[in-house]
């Protein structure tokens, strides 16, 4: 049953990532912040497919994710854009992102496969 929560959030994720940002990523690149958070969307997808993320961790990850989201779209509703302290803001917050999905990874705590 966990198993099947787990994916269905993984669709959710990957389905929301195509839905936001396959057009932004071949606009501003892999490196951009949308790119960026792309990739990492993919690497949590990739995670619960291989079964290295729990449900636990998948659902923390996620609510990160969903987190620097909303302080991407606070930051480029607040004026014309992103402002140079609110990109360094955000690539910050997903170099973090980026280490705890590693770490979640590669814990040895993987969901067992049926």
């Amino acid at each position: 049953m966990k198993r099947i929560i787990g994916i269905s959030f993984a669709a959710l994720l990957l389905g929301f990532a195509f839905a936001t940002d396959t057009v932004a990523q071949s606009k501003y690149g892999k490196y951009s912040i949308n790119g960026r958070q792309q990739n990492q969307r993919q690497r949590l997808v990739g995670g619960v497919r291989s079964g290295e993320l729990t449900y636990l961790e998948t659902y923390q990850l996620g609510r990160e994710q969903a987190q620097i989201h909303r302080m991407e779209t606070r930051f480029r509703r607040s004026g014309d854009g992103l402002s140079y302290r609110e990109g360094v803001r955000l690539q910050h917050e997903l170099n973090q992102a980026s280490r705890h999905i590693y770490k979640q990874k590669h814990d040895r705590q993987d969901y067992p496969r049926p």
